[in-house]
């Protein structure tokens, strides 16, 4: 959905990654979990951190700061991992995704809400939904569906780690 598909106010959670705050949809967020030990995956993305336990099925992590070519996230008593549903080719897949630290619940009006900033063909900007203005700051509108490519998201699959929503795998 683009920015002029945006009529009503949302409301979005907002996490920082280093000094960047990044929204998502509230609708696409399920819950959000304080730091928990991750199981790492043999062979899978770099950005992929592992898996954990949710109650009894299998969620794989994603270190966002690692997805969009930062260093790794560092441990604090802030870090957090914010549980989403994303759709990918039509089917709903449960994953989280590892932040610096979340922030508040905001919402944000059509008029807040600018469109994703053009950067040339070379660089992707697709998962930018767009650019919400609040004071005198951005807010980057990640739309969480676009962030991951089907190439990414299949490589975490055939590991074994991306469990269907609703149907945790459990943990052996």
């Amino acid at each position: 959905m683009s920015v002029t598909g945006i009529t009503e106010t949302t409301q979005y959670l907002t996490f920082k990654l280093d000094e960047e705050i990044f929204a998502l949809d509230i609708s696409k967020v399920k819950e959000v979990l304080d730091y928990t030990e991750i199981t790492k995956i043999p062979q899978t993305p770099e950005f992929m951190k592992g898996v954990i336990n949710l109650r009894g099925g299998v969620v794989p992590v994603v270190d966002m700061r690692l997805k969009f070519g930062m260093s790794e996230t560092a441990k604090t008593v802030n870090t957090c991992i914010i549980i989403v549903e994303v759709t990918i080719m039509g089917e709903t897949a449960v994953l989280g995704a590892l932040v610096d630290s979340v922030q508040e619940v905001l919402d944000l009006e059509p008029g807040q809400i600018e469109p994703a900033p053009r950067i040339g063909t070379r660089l992707r900007t697709e998962f930018i939904r767009g650019m919400g203005k609040r004071d005198s700051h951005f807010i980057m509108i990640l739309d969480i569906d676009k962030v991951f490519s089907a190439d990414e998201l299949a490589a975490v699959e055939s590991a074994g780690a991306l469990a269907p929503a609703g149907e945790g795998q459990p943990v052996q």
